[in-house]
């Protein structure tokens, strides 16, 4: 159970490399932060003796109370341990949208010292065939609404296995148990659906396991073992597991309080995903540790948004650009009142100037941007929340020594000159799971520490700010999802008439970047035209993955070596990009 050795070692010195952006570090924090050495689990622990009564988790007016997030969870880790068989270091997958369930899982699955395993809602069963098996995952709490996805995994198990391995058993979560209060918000019907679950052995109601009231075992995990797994992809196209320390995640969890000056009357709006590690930091694991109210919706709805805020005097909202430009141009935001909130953050994809303007205009308040990535549980740069700078990543925030260094010679550039971000922090990954060339390939050693290479281009600026220049590796930002192009060019080539493809980013005015895909059909094949491949797309991969433009070419260019030019393919849309911006 237990990983490698901690990969951070706190610098001796904090200011440096970049001691000029401590000129501006948010006013009575230290540049050092000490870290509790406990199990994550402790932090339900401690904020439910400190605040037993007080709402931990508010889901369409039904309340949560801390001391039921201590009873419930409990009751669940034991039934994942007596019946589901979990033992401690077992990958444990989480597959549902945001919840009270999504929070009770995660920690119940800690407390009973096993990795949690956050997979995407918009997964499909390709996509988390291969989490399940490359993870050894054997059991999964999953939405009802996405069982049909997670069931021919059971069935596939089954028929070919004997019971050690593959996925053998589902707890099915139902949104509507926890729906016990009348509410005038409006509950997408995914969410108010009955319990409707196929009768089968290998599926348990979340209800039964609650029910069954088992006490689970003391828990050991130290802050050096795996907690939680969250999976990415790059550019070998299969999605890989970053694994994850109490340490690591606790330092995003308790470096997010501090940071932001939050007490346990913070009362957060919480619906960036919790699947992803912005939402699972700052969203759920920040406010649970404070002993704040996180105030629950499983997907986006400016109308709900703006109710809760109201109704809940919400302080703190994370967001994606692309909530905030719904938001401030709701037609009637100005019935609400928003004058509760002290702030609103997030990342993902730069905020557009106008969309500061008006935000600011609308409730007096800058958008705090950051920056970080599934390898570093969030944010490893953070704006200063009283000087923030707009389409900035922000600074390094507590003992994170962060460098730009030319990606090809590795040694660190002239300042304000770009160059790659490399990382050496207490919130980064230990690795990626049973990846060992990948793992040596994301780090490399400087003066005696261990960076992780993001992959990333910046510069920094005067005040020590980093700004976002560009992407080494491929990646397309899809409002704020990444995308990598070698994973959906995979799961393209499973399509009967597709002999190869190349994915590649293309600007749209909505999304920032969106998919296309540049295809070659197989000589005799029945050929699909654009919509239908698209339509089987949406049947085989998460829909913010699809191609939303399909163009069919004879041939892709191709190197010496034979690899397909996908760079040169890049660059011609690019230029058609900015053309059409231009006419």
């Amino acid at each position: 159970m237990h990983a490698p050795p901690p990969a951070f070692d706190p610098p001796a010195d904090v200011t440096e490399p970049a001691p000029s952006h401590f000129r501006h570090w948010p006013p009575g924090q230290p540049r050092h932060l000490t870290l509790p050495r406990t199990h994550l689990f402790h932090n339900v622990e401690v904020s439910a003796a400190r605040f037993p009564d007080k709402p931990c988790l508010i889901f369409y007016d039904s309340v949560l109370t801390y001391a039921d997030l201590l009873a419930q969870t409990e009751r669940l880790a034991g039934w994942l341990q007596r019946e589901g068989g979990v033992r401690p270091g077992d990958r444990v997958l989480l597959d549902a949208q945001n919840s009270p369930q999504w929070v009770l899982a995660y920690y119940a699955i800690l407390r009973a010292d096993a990795v949690v395993v956050p997979v995407n809602p918009m997964n499909r069963c390709d996509e988390l065939r291969h989490v399940v098996a490359d993870a050894g995952a054997r059991i999964a709490l999953v939405a009802q609404d996405l069982l049909a996805e997670v069931l021919p995994l059971l069935d596939e198990a089954a028929a070919t296995g004997d019971g050690s391995e593959g996925l053998q058993r589902v707890v099915a979560i139902t949104y509507s148990d926890h729906l016990t209060a009348a509410t005038d918000l409006a509950v997408p019907p995914f969410v108010a659906a009955p319990r409707n679950l196929p009768q089968r052995p290998d599926v348990t109601a979340w209800a039964d396991a609650m029910a069954a009231g088992h006490v689970p075992e003391p828990y050991h995990a130290g802050p050096d073992d795996l907690a939680v797994m969250p999976y990415t992809s790059g550019t070998t196209g299969q999605p890989k597991g970053c694994m994850h320390t109490h340490r690591s995640v606790m330092s995003t969890a308790v470096g997010g309080v501090h940071w932001f000056g939050r007490t346990q009357d913070w009362v957060a709006l919480s619906v960036l995903p919790f699947f992803h590690v912005t939402g699972m930091s700052g969203g759920m694991n920040g406010p649970i540790y404070a002993g704040g109210t996180v105030v629950l919706l499983p997907r986006w709805d400016r109308d709900a948004a703006a109710q809760c805020i109201q109704r809940y005097r919400v302080m703190t909202w994370q967001a994606i650009s692309t909530m905030v430009i719904d938001f401030v141009n709701h037609p009637r935001i100005g019935d609400y009142d928003l004058s509760s909130l002290v702030g609103i953050r997030g990342g993902g994809a730069a905020m557009p100037a106008a969309i500061c303007a008006k935000l600011k205009a609308l409730t007096g308040l800058d958008f705090v941007e950051g920056y970080g990535m599934s390898e570093t549980m969030a944010a490893t740069h953070i704006n200063p929340p009283q000087r923030p700078k707009p389409q900035c990543l922000g600074v390094p925030v507590y003992d994170v020594d962060a460098r730009i260094i030319d990606p090809v010679t590795l040694t660190e550039v002239a300042p304000g000159e770009p160059g790659e971000i490399v990382v050496h922090a207490p919130q980064v990954m230990t690795g990626y799971w049973r990846q060992p060339q990948a793992t040596a390939e994301a780090f490399l050693e400087i003066d005696g520490r261990r960076f992780l290479r993001t992959g990333d281009l910046a510069r920094v600026d005067e005040d020590g700010y980093f700004f976002m220049t560009d992407r080494l590796k491929r990646m397309i930002n899809a409002s704020g999802f990444k995308v990598w192009p070698a994973e959906v060019e995979a799961l393209l080539y499973h399509h009967p008439a597709v002999q190869e493809a190349c994915v590649i980013g293309a600007r749209d005015a909505r999304r920032g970047e969106t998919v296309k895909a540049i295809v070659v059909l197989k000589a005799g094949a029945e050929p699909p035209d654009a919509e239908a491949l698209m339509h089987w797309c949406h049947d085989h991969m998460a829909a913010y993955k699809v191609p939303r433009i399909v163009d069919f070419v004879t041939a892709l260019p191709k190197s010496g070596s034979g690899k397909v030019m996908w760079r040169e393919l890049q660059e011609q849309q690019a230029r058609r990009d900015g053309e059409a911006a231009g006419a």
